[in-house]
C-alpha cells in the first residue's frame, strides 16, 4: 500500500530480458540509502508496485512480468527514463496523499499541458472504461502521483500541477502524447463493483 507521495525521482539504468518469456529485469538508480531496503520490499515505480529482487549501492533491481508489461508503461522504459519512486506505507506513517495500491488500472495519454498562473493544468485521457471512476474533487494516481481531479468531461480529466510537484516528479518532463499509468481511487473501484453486483 502507498500514498501517492513520491520521495525520489529515479533513473532507469538498464532494461534486459529476464528468463525465457517476455519478462524484463529493470535496474533503477535512486538517491535512497538502499542499505535500508530489504530484498522482497515493495516499491511503487511510476505507480506500479514492483518487488526488489536485487540491490546495490544506489540501485534497485526489479522484474516485470509479461502481464505487468501489458497493463502499464513499463515496456516503454529505456535507460535514462525518469521514474517516480515511493516506498510502501508503514503503520504510523503520515497519509499525505490517498490510499494507493500500486495496481495500475490502465494506461492513459497526456492530452495537453498548459501553464496556468504559476502552475500547469494537465489534461489526461484515460481508457474509456475508467471514466466512470473519476470524479471532480476525487483522487487519482497518475504515474504514482496522488492528485486531486479538478474537472471531468466526456473523455478526459484535468489536474493542476504545482511547481513543487513538477520539480520532484516526472510531471516536470511530461508533454502531450506521453503515456501515463492510471490507478483510480480504491473506494470508487469497490463501490462500482458492489453496485454492479446488486444490479
Amino acid at each position: 500500500m502507498f500514498t501517492g507521495i513520491v520521495t525520489d525521482l529515479g533513473t532507469v539504468r538498464t532494461v534486459e530480458p529476464a528468463g525465457q518469456g517476455r519478462d524484463l529485469r529493470i535496474v533503477i538508480a535512486t538517491a535512497w540509502d538502499t542499505g535500508g531496503i530489504a530484498l522482497g520490499a515493495s516499491v511503487a515505480c511510476n505507480g506500479c508496485c514492483l518487488t526488489v529482487v536485487e540491490k546495490d549501492e544506489g540501485t534497485l533491481a526489479f522484474n516485470a512480468s509479461a502481464e505487468t508489461l501489458s497493463k502499464t508503461t513499463i515496456g516503454r522504459w529505456r535507460p535514462g527514463t525518469a521514474v517516480n519512486l515511493e516506498r510502501s506505507l508503514r503503520l504510523g506513517d503520515e497519509l499525505g496523499g490517498h490510499l494507493v495500491q500500486g495496481h495500475i488500472d490502465g494506461v492513459g495519454t497526456v492530452a495537453e499541458a498548459i501553464p496556468e498562473g504559476g502552475s500547469t493544468r494537465v489534461r489526461i485521457r484515460p481508457p474509456p472504461h475508467l471514466m466512470p471512476f473519476i470524479a471532480p474533487k476525487g483522487s487519482v494516481a497518475v504515474d504514482g502521483v496522488s492528485l486531486t481531479v479538478n474537472d471531468v468531461d466526456a473523455d478526459a480529466f484535468g489536474v493542476n500541477i504545482i511547481p513543487h510537484t513538477a520539480s520532484v516528479t516526472t510531471f516536470g518532463r511530461m508533454k502531450p502524447g506521453d503515456p501515463v499509468n492510471i490507478e483510480v481511487d480504491l473506494v470508487a473501484r469497490y463501490l462500482a463493483r458492489l453496485l454492479d453486483a446488486r444490479s
